[in-house]
């Protein structure tokens, strides 16, 4: 049978798409690329932004004409939005399967087995563990972007509570892999042609201390321990990972990512808000101060990491004051690149309820303020490389220029380049940059490198 998956929301879901798809192909599916092809449609929806909601209900609703043409057709929601609203969507959706939660998540094979032998609409939402170890399985095929690069999942769930944050509740509580299985699959990955890995959770940096909120003691950093080990592996080039908590990153971790020539120098790491007292009041439990002193601190360990971010405007009650405080950190760190989210409710949420919830308008304006900004530091800074060399890992063909190759330095920059002679994707290669493009470096190959 054929098998169209649509996914939503962040890199989780794309990772869990993509296990899903070779649990199927596995066993026999064929994985499509268009839903008028399919004979079974999933939906890998999420729930922490609303934008994404919206949409994956939109398409859901679409969905209807294809049963009634072909009434055979098994439709089914994953993820967040179907934890987040389990049966509701059954009798919400009169023309939707099945639904099925982020804990039940590698028990869609069977699943679909059940489904074709007897047709009955089922919603399967509990937590369970064994989603964890159970989506190893990795899926490539002709049409994959980038074969050379993969996802890992090492951790589960979050036990933080941030009160604009419906995570813990859609996704459960923290729970992560250990290192011998986390290094397991990623040998395997590079035995079959990867040559950098991104790890993956929704608290990547509290990998291994057993959900504890507390920042780790001096010394103590299993996720430091994982990245010295993935650094011996042979015929990895690089190792990224997203997204942290700043409260985790203590010298022990700053210190793995500086020794260990292989994790690129660039971190995600999300803000939120540059006012403690907004900070205070989205359980964030770190002051600005503290959130600035760490990234001194991997600055001075690393001196050309560069940085990402997420931040929210208009949480409820923000003031002006509180916003020119973000903007002020906003500007102090220098990031170069960010997602930059106007607050929306999420029902469960304890921001949901507060008082004070900032206009549209004002949401909108502080928005574009910031994006302004971004826009200010990252061209000022994708300046500073011209006439530099980098080290580029090649992906493909250039969009742009079919006689140019593109791939990303270290610090995340995208660049489109000439190529030597023989030069492919997956190749690890020194450019020489001319300029930049709007975000984008333009460079040449240095010839024998």
């Amino acid at each position: 049978m054929k098998v169209f998956i649509k996914t939503y929301g962040c890199q989780m879901n794309m990772r869990d798409s993509e296990a899903m798809a070779g649990m199927l192909a596995a066993k026999g599916y064929e994985i499509v690329e268009h839903e008028n092809k399919a004979d079974i449609l999933l939906f890998n929806t999420c729930s922490v932004r609303e934008q994404a909601e919206k949409k994956a209900i939109g398409k859901l609703g679409f969905m209807s004409k294809i049963k009634k043409k072909r009434p055979e057709t098994i439709i089914g929601v994953m993820g967040c939005m179907a934890q987040n609203k389990k049966e509701e969507l059954l009798s919400s959706v009169p023309h939707l399967d099945f639904v099925l939660g982020t804990g039940q998540l590698h028990k869609l094979p069977d699943v679909l087995e059940d489904l074709q032998k007897k047709r009955q609409r089922l919603s399967l939402t509990e937590q369970s563990e064994d989603v964890l170890t159970g989506m190893g399985v990795h899926y490539t095929d002709k049409n994959t972007v980038n074969p050379y690069s993969a996802f890992i999942a090492v951790t589960r769930g979050c036990n933080r509570f941030c009160s604009y944050c419906i995570v813990p509740y859609v996704r459960g509580r923290e729970i992560s892999r250990t290192i011998d299985d986390v290094m397991l699959e990623a040998r395997q990955l590079v035995d079959s042609g990867v040559k950098e890995i991104m790890l993956l959770g929704q608290n990547v940096a509290a990998f291994g201390l057993n959900g504890d909120t507390r920042p780790p003691q001096e010394g103590v950093s299993p996720f430091a321990d994982l990245l010295y080990e993935m650094n011996e592996i042979k015929g990895l080039e690089r190792i990224r990972f997203t997204s942290p908590y700043v409260s985790y990153f203590n010298n022990k971790l700053i210190r793995a990512m500086a020794e260990c020539h292989k994790v690129c120098h660039n971190v995600h790491l999300p803000l939120q808000s540059g006012s403690d007292r907004i900070l205070k009041a989205m359980n964030r439990q770190y002051t600005a101060e503290s959130y600035y002193e760490k990234v001194l601190a991997m600055r001075e360990a690393i001196p050309d990491i560069t940085f990402s971010t997420d931040v929210i405007v208009g949480f409820p009650g923000e003031t002006e004051e509180d916003f020119e405080a973000t903007r002020s950190l906003f500007a102090k760190v220098g990031y170069t690149n960010g997602f930059i989210f106007k607050y929306s409710p999420r029902q469960g949420t304890k921001a949901a309820v507060m008082p004070d919830q900032i206009p549209q308008s004002v949401k909108e304006e502080r928005n574009q303020i910031l994006l302004a900004l971004l826009e200010e530091q990252t061209n000022r800074e994708i300046s500073k490389l011209s006439g530099t060399v980098q080290e580029v890992l090649v992906e493909g063909a250039a969009r742009t220029n079919k006689n140019q190759l593109t791939g990303r330095t270290s610090t995340s920059w995208v660049v489109n380049f000439t190529p030597q002679q023989g030069t492919k994707p997956g190749d690890l290669v020194q450019v020489r940059i001319i300029r930049p493009a709007n975000v984008t470096l333009v460079g040449e190959e240095i010839a024998n490198a």
